[in-house]
């Protein structure tokens, strides 16, 4: 899955012959999963035409600040655009507009737009030759990129004038590729390697019936999910559950038995730079399963019941420079036997989890946890959703390694 899946994105065009290349571009952001907004000077549209980006984009073009036409039309709202946008980038970037960006002189919606702009910049110069070399221009290049923003370099190629050399916009795949690229490089869990349990585990009674729990595997599932959205590279070792993940970068791994997810466990824990178990693991499993369904012939069925090995016990006795997280879900005395668990697993981080918390619990799209520290710093967390919740456990994490 690419980085660019999901991410709200701001394309500025400005008045170049590349910018006929915005077509392949914004077709290729879409592809990736992201959401674009195209922005247009007035002189763009002589190379392409709003109504192709905007079918591309399945999003309308802004060009102007209103509509001259509709004396009732919605001002374009420059500062909301700046602020929605997860990234913006300017291809083509003519010497004119990159003059207009290095200098504030803001006569269009694109430069108010930019100049509004929170998040990264990325500018993709394309131009003749000589204007690609003059000190005006050369100029301009180093005043953005010292105000932080990003310069996709040029290519060498042939020329709208027929001469050939630098200048010319890079090709679409290659500005993706380089934003890609980019992105990745500065997400705060790359090169990290993170092992992480969910849902429940069934323990056979006999071919039919199971011993389970109410586990819906979905906060493991977010967990994975946004660790692997941070760059960490994510094995997701889960039991029975009817959730899918979407992301095929994550190394998922079925299991069902409590005995499975331990063997999974301990196969990839030894590599790992963290682990976080969120598997709703079953304390006890039958101590003989039957070969055959068991007949209801008697009224009452007694079950010799055994203890399973305790995953995380097992990896807190092994662990080396792992960060170790588990999960707590009590009904009382809930902050005594986190630290408890905390001491006895050998636990960096513990995230408890009440069932006397409206909104927490099994099967619920929300959760309300309280993150305890090995030390016992204690520090609740208001009702949120699982994703939320997952993005605060994964912050912990980075904390951890930067700090």
């Amino acid at each position: 899955m690419s980085v660019l899946n999901g991410k709200k994105i701001v394309l500025g065009v400005s008045g170049g012959i590349a910018a006929y290349k915005t077509a392949s571009l914004v077709r290729l952001f879409i592809k990736a999963g992201a959401n674009v907004q195209v922005i247009m000077t007035p002189a763009s549209k002589d190379f392409v035409t709003p109504l192709t980006l905007s079918t591309l984009s399945k999003n309308p073009v802004h060009s102007t600040f209103y509509n001259e036409e509709d004396e009732n039309a919605q001002w374009n709202n420059h500062v909301e655009l700046g602020l929605w946008a997860d990234l913006m980038l300017i291809a083509p970037a003519t010497a004119n507009t990159m003059s207009k960006m290095a200098n504030g002189a803001v006569d269009n919606l694109l430069i108010a737009t930019y100049l509004s702009a929170k998040c990264p910049v990325y500018f993709a110069p394309a131009m003749d030759l000589d204007m690609y070399i003059h000190p005006s221009t050369t100029s301009s290049f180093e005043l953005l990129q010292k105000f932080g923003n990003i310069m996709i370099p040029a290519e060498s190629g042939e020329l709208a004038s027929g001469l050939s050399g630098e200048g010319r916009m890079a090709e679409p795949e290659n500005i993706i590729a380089f934003l890609e690229a980019d992105l990745e490089s500065k997400l705060p869990l790359k090169g990290k390697k993170i092992l992480i349990t969910a849902g429940p585990t069934y323990e056979a009674i006999d071919p039919v019936r199971f011993i389970g729990n109410h586990s819906s595997g979905k906060m493991g599932f977010d967990i994975a999910r946004r660790a692997s959205e941070l760059g960490a590279e994510v094995i997701l070792v889960s039991g029975p559950t009817h959730l899918k993940s979407a992301n095929s970068a994550i190394k998922w791994i079925s299991v069902v038995s409590a005995q499975d997810m331990y063997e999974a466990c301990h196969q990839y824990f030894e590599n790992v730079d963290v682990a976080i178990s969120a598997a709703a693991v079953a304390d006890y499993r039958p101590k003989f399963v039957a070969a055959q369904k068991i007949k209801k012939a008697a009224v009452d069925l007694n079950i010799e019941l055994e203890k399973t090995q305790d995953i995380l016990a097992s990896l807190g006795k092994i662990k080396k420079n792992q960060f170790l997280i588990g999960f707590a879900l009590e009904t009382e005395n809930e902050i005594e036997n986190a630290k408890l668990k905390i001491q006895k697993k050998n636990l960096d981080l513990i995230v408890l989890n009440s069932l006397q918390d409206e909104g927490a619990g099994f099967g619920k799209a929300t959760n309300k946890i309280t993150f305890i520290s090995k030390d016992f710093a204690i520090e609740p967390m208001e009702l949120k959703s699982k994703e939320a919740v997952a993005a605060d456990i994964l912050n912990k994490v980075i904390q951890h390694f930067y700090a």
